[in-house]
């Protein structure tokens, strides 16, 4: 553990941590930009490129488990710089790709660092600080995340369309490797080793509860990831901009996650389930409304910005669900982290579903409207959450929902 005295020590390390996370963050969402170049380039029509962001978010999902598993037999820093070490060689893998099936190998390959890297670093985070600044410590490392839709997102989407999408993933290779030198350099070594009960972690999936709020992770993302993963047809067909606008698009969803990740957080605090049930509503009508006037420049732009503040203010509220729920259940790790698998398996589940209402000739904003619904159906399960909370005052509370209400 990290001496608290050693405050610059620190700070490399949360900084190495940030950067490792806005490398993941690029990387997972650039690729809604990057997605004309890659059907132009291997003759496939855009819906079919969209495997690429599909191929991503199931990889995340299905490698979290077994990845953590795994990670438990490893040092903690040498599992990082594993991690790491995958993620450079499925972004070069994805730059230097012949084919499409080799793309999206690449994919498949970079994502496999993404839950493991984040909650393994969200330990390092917190154990680098005192008591007093866990929480803040691990929520910078998350401003990597967000910082990655704001700045990594527009900036490889801007690269792709000047120069080329695989110059986009080479730029991101470079990324994982700064940040390979800054575990190598400002990481230390872990002392101790944590027992793991596969037993207990698992039988926390059998709570219902814990299972509805999972619920919400992965019906909530896919909302926003089904619109924004068509960003480009939706906007170039159904609104009329160019190609060129999809960078400014782009950098307005980057800057709504921003503000929605840090209004979550705060308003979360003073009322969780209120927050939520509002965040899913008008993640809902936005969506629907986007749908109908997706001809409109000005709604187009007001869409996109509210779409990831409303869909990424739900996070933060989702993962305190999930982890009062599997800390009560004496299995806080393997939860926690497939919590993050979940919200990938929502981003895939979207990125699907917007390229099949595509395909079926429903038009180029079809897109929202099933994010919509997805979104209506994940406000569904918020509001089945909160009546249970509220049956629950007149006797004993569900595990989590004691202070949710």
């Amino acid at each position: 553990m990290l001496s608290h005295d050693n405050a610059s020590r620190t700070r490399l390390v949360l900084l190495t941590l940030a950067a490792g996370a806005f490398g993941i963050g690029t990387t997972e969402f650039a690729i809604s930009g990057l997605m004309p170049g890659i059907a132009t380039e291997f003759g496939i029509s855009v819906t079919t490129a969209g495997w690429a962001a599909t191929a991503y978010a199931l990889g995340v999902f299905l490698g979290a488990p077994v990845l953590i598993l795994v990670g438990q037999r490893f040092e903690k820093k040498r599992f990082l710089l594993v991690l790491m070490g995958l993620f450079v060689v499925g972004n070069l893998l994805t730059a230097f790709a012949p084919s499409f099936a080799l793309t999206l190998l690449g994919r498949v390959v970079s994502s496999l660092t993404h839950a493991s890297f984040i909650g393994i670093g969200s330990i390092i985070a917190s154990r680098a600080v005192p008591e007093h600044k866990k929480t803040s410590a691990i929520a910078f490392m998350f401003s990597g995340l967000t910082l990655a839709t704001l700045i990594g997102t527009p900036i490889a989407t801007w690269v792709s369309t000047e120069f080329s999408w695989r110059t986009s993933f080479l730029g991101i290779s470079a990324i994982g490797l700064i940040v390979l030198v800054g575990i190598l350099a400002c990481i230390p070594a872990s002392k101790t080793d944590e027992s793991f009960d596969f037993a207990a972690e698992v039988r926390a999936f059998v709570n219902p509860q814990l299972l509805l709020a999972m619920l919400i992770t992965v019906l909530g993302p896919a909302g926003f990831f089904t619109s924004i993963t068509y960003i480009a047809p939706i906007t170039m067909n159904a609104t009329g901009t160019p190609e060129s606008w999809i960078t400014a698009y782009m950098l307005v969803f980057g800057l709504g996650l921003f503000i929605g990740n840090i209004l979550g957080g705060r308003l979360a605090d003073k009322n969780l389930m209120g927050l939520l049930l509002g965040s899913l509503a008008l993640l809902t009508v936005t969506l629907l409304v986007f749908w109908l006037a997706a001809d409109n420049v000005v709604v187009t732009f007001a869409a996109v910005f509210l779409m990831a503040a409303a869909g990424f203010a739900t996070v933060s509220p989702i993962q305190r669900l999930v982890m009062e729920r599997a800390e009560r259940a004496g299995a806080p790790n393997l939860a926690s982290s497939m919590n993050i698998g979940m919200f990938n398996l929502g981003n895939a589940i979207g990125a699907w579903l917007g390229g099949y209402v595509i395909s079926t000739g429903l038009g180029d904003s079809s897109p929202n409207l099933a994010g919509g619904l997805l979104a209506a159906g994940a406000l569904v399960v918020g509001v089945i959450i909160w009546l249970q909370s509220k049956k629950s005052t007149h006797g004993q509370r569900p595990a989590g929902l004691a202070q949710v209400g």
